[in-house]
């Protein structure tokens, strides 16, 4: 590396390091509710009888829901049209989401009329010149007839909630009205002030949503014929200060163009989410610590380097997620830690290279250890950006199809995958470099860590593997795990969960220990057979799904587990209409159908498609095989496991896309060497890599699964087994496939240097010896 080429790294890196710093140090991170706590509300316009819901009804019914928001008080709300019929409403805080859809999903239409007499019930809609029946909140069983509406909501200017202790009334709506309908109101309330005292149509009723909120009378002091004056009004009621607040807010928010309802529906309670916080942090602290041990012990100072540059990794990763402005969700969080695995990949492909181009110059050519580990910068390259890519057409695609807290997954690693870019290929270039000019470090070699082809790589050197000789087995033995896989889908079936059927999942947490079959019990006793009822922990947490339920039925089923668990609290609560949960299915598919076509496509064009179409196969293979074992453990299949999916999808091509390439580059050099030796060679040569880059996410995912609670326990497993799978079916599907097709379909091997004269047999040789391609 150039002296003009390592200052300007050491200054793009220098940049990027004090910006990452800065904005740590200076920016708050913007957390996910199922962090910070709170409720998030998914709310769908539908067509009214006059008005289409179209993206232009639900931009104007998203600023009644703001300023009804506004009312409610919660701190830092959050709204949002997702599509053109979708409101996302993000509520920190605030954990009754009944209280929360009743307020802000209400048509809220509130009109004033003048009471014409007494009638008889039951109440009924509106006339077509406008009068109705409404019931008498201030008498049960007698109704008012009311005259059409003089005035409207429309015509309010503000509305607030004040406590009047004038004659105990307590908590009360105070009105403004703007200029006109401060008129209508006088000359409305003057009329009224006409009639007799007693007579009802001394009243003034005020309706929200066909209920009679209030019908005061006129005191013997408005004048008949001038009513009030001054455009105000108060509407009583016996309110309580929450119920003055939000009909406040619905008053003052206006009515909804659209009618809207609750598609999806979520709560978390704060202390969950700082649990979530908590482990995940510990998970992530203790993988990077065993991940960096690790690197450190196989690759001594180059290991030393990497890990600073890991912890950079960390550092500028964290800052672009918070100057991104982007949401910190708990798959979010397990995307970060996740990414870890993929910055130790890239340092694995340099480093492994570099042993190989050191111990192909030989230990007395070598007198510089930065002349083998430029070249081996220069030509893992190309196997690093493809890995990269692949795993980054994952996260965009999950970023694309998914929904709620799993697209922060997606943002995440996908930040996790550039930032493993800029710290692999600038930050450990730059640390290696200056590193290996210190004088002590050129005079001592074998403390670089690049000395040795390592234990592993000098037995394989020394005696390859025949795998391919045996490939036809190798794949009859993978499609006998395949079918045991589809066996467990088809006879177990998959447990689709909430996001996906639709529904209501309810997380308690009791008092005291409960057993499930008791819990069951007492569910089923308040009308609910079919609910499934699940215990963790020591039976202090319950979790309890049934079909989609409304707010009393739930209050039934906490008052059911209360009896035999003593008083408990919703930590958690999720509800999914089953129209969502069908489109999040098909979202779900579809996203998985794009992952792997896409996948195909990139590496046909960047391989052979015979290549393309074993590492796709294995691919697949991944794919099928953890979804076969959560069906066989029975494990629910939800948003987070299709965000695990996914992943799963970019680690098992990473571990084919290596490995390939070095098949390619080996073709382009063997001469005559039959392919199926060729192809020992690349796994015998790659192992080492595909062993230290799966260790090291192994760690992270263990420490994730042991330590990530119920949340991230399911997702770790399922990337553990997708880890475990890839680095398999890479040697025993995707390169046998690939001997397979390529030896059907073969393609011209490309000369390099000149056929396979004496001086290439003399390369062949020295790859032989030494296990690498020079």
């Amino acid at each position: 590396m150039s002296s003009r080429s390592a200052l300007w790294r050491a200054l793009l890196a220098l940049a990027v390091v004090a910006l990452s710093l800065w904005i740590t140090l200076t920016t708050p991170p913007r957390l996910g509710l199922d962090l910070r706590g709170g409720t998030r509300i998914v709310l769908q316009t539908e067509d009214g009888p006059t008005v289409r819901a179209d993206a232009a009804a639900t931009d104007r019914a998203l600023e009644v829901l703001r300023k009804r928001v506004d009312g409610l008080g919660v701190a830092e709300p959050s709204l949002a049209r997702s599509g053109e019929r979708r409101i996302v409403v993000e509520l920190p805080g605030l954990r009754d989401p009944r209280q929360a859809a009743e307020v802000i999903g209400r048509t809220a239409q509130l009109t004033f009329h003048a009471v014409t007499g007494e009638a008889r019930g039951p109440a009924g809609p509106a006339t077509p010149n406008g009068t109705r029946v409404l019931a008498d909140p201030d008498a049960p069983g007698r109704f008012l007839a009311l005259a059409a509406p003089a005035l409207t909501g429309d015509g309010v200017e503000s509305a607030d909630a004040v406590l009047d202790t004038t004659d105990g009334r307590g908590w009360t709506v105070d009105l403004s009205f703007r200029d006109r309908a401060a008129g209508t109101w006088a000359e409305l309330t003057g009329d009224a002030a006409c009639a007799a005292p007693g007579d009802p149509a001394r009243r003034v009723a005020i309706v929200l949503d066909d209920r009679v909120v209030s019908a005061p009378a006129m005191q013997s002091g408005v004048p008949c014929g001038a009513g009030i004056g001054g455009g105000s009004a108060q509407i009583t009621g016996g309110f309580s200060a929450q119920e003055a607040r939000d009909l406040a807010a619905l008053v003052e928010g206006g009515a909804l163009p659209v009618p809207v309802t609750t598609v999806e529906q979520s709560t978390v309670g704060p202390t969950l989410g700082a649990e979530a916080i908590r482990a995940s942090v510990l998970a992530a602290m203790i993988g990077l610590a065993c991940t960096g041990l690790l690197v450190m012990v196989i690759y001594r100072l180059l290991g030393v380097l990497a890990t600073a540059a890991l912890l950079l990794y960390g550092l500028i990763s964290y800052a672009a997620v918070v100057a991104l402005g982007a949401t910190l969700t708990l798959p979010g969080l397990a995307g970060f830690v996740l990414a870890v695995g993929i910055a130790v990949d890239a340092n694995v492909l340099v480093f492994e290279r570099a042993r190989e181009e050191y111990a192909a110059l030989g230990r007395t050519a070598v007198r510089d250890s930065r002349r083998p580990l430029a070249t081996a910068f220069g030509k893992v390259w190309s196997a690093v950006a493809d890995s990269h890519i692949t795993t980054l057409l994952a996260a965009c695609l999950l970023f694309v199809f998914a929904t709620g807290p799993v697209k922060g997954f997606g943002v995440t690693l996908a930040i996790g995958v550039v930032t493993s870019l800029l710290t692999a290929m600038v930050i450990t270039r730059l640390l290696a470099d200056l590193a290996l000019r210190l004088p002590a470090v050129r005079r001592r070699p074998a403390v670089t860590g690049i000395a040795g082809l390592g234990r592993l790589r000098t037995r394989l050197t020394r005696r390859a593997p025949r795998l391919m000789t045996h490939r036809r087995r190798w794949l009859i033995s993978c499609a006998g795990l395949l079918l045991a896989a589809l066996a467990g889908i088809g006879v177990r079936g998959l447990e689709f969960g909430v996001e996906f059927t639709g529904g209501r999942v309810v997380q308690y947490t009791a008092e005291r220990p409960v057993d499930a079959d008791e819990a069951r019990a007492a569910i089923t006793g308040v009308g609910y057979p079919d609910a499934v009822v699940r215990t963790t922990g020591d039976g202090g947490d319950v979790s309890v799904r049934v079909r989609e339920t409304g707010d009393a039925e739930q209050r039934a089923i906490r008052e059911a587990l209360t009896r035999v668990a003593g008083p408990v609290e919703v930590e958690r609560d999720d509800l999914i209409g089953p129209s969502l949960g069908g489109e999040l299915r098909t979202h779900a598919l579809i996203a998985l159908g794009l992952a792997v076509a896409a996948q195909l496509l990139y590496l046909t064009v960047r391989f052979r498609w015979t290549y393309a179409t074993a590492t796709v196969a294995a691919m697949t293979q991944d794919v099928l095989l953890v979804v076969g074992l959560f069906a066989w453990l029975g494990k629910p299949v939800d948003s987070v496991f299709l965000a695990a999916l996914l992943t799963v999808v970019g680690y098992s091509v990473n571990d084919s896309v290596v490995v390939l390439d070095r098949l390619r580059e080996l073709r382009r050099r063997g001469g005559g060497v039959p392919l199926p030796d060729l192809a020992d060679r690349a796994v015998a040569q790659t192992l080492p890599r595909t062993v230290n880059t799966g260790m090291g996410a192994l760690f992270v995912l263990a420490a994730l699964a042991v330590l990530g609670g119920d949340s991230l326990t399911d997702f770790s497993v399922a990337l553990l087994a997708g880890v475990v799978l890839g680095m398999a079916s890479t040697v025993f599907t995707a390169m046998p496939l690939a001997v397979a097709l390529e030896t059907r379909r073969p393609a011209r091997a490309p000369a390099a240097g000149g056929g396979s004269g004496p001086g290439r047999r003399a390369a062949v040789a020295r790859e032989d010896r030494s296990g690498a391609v020079v």
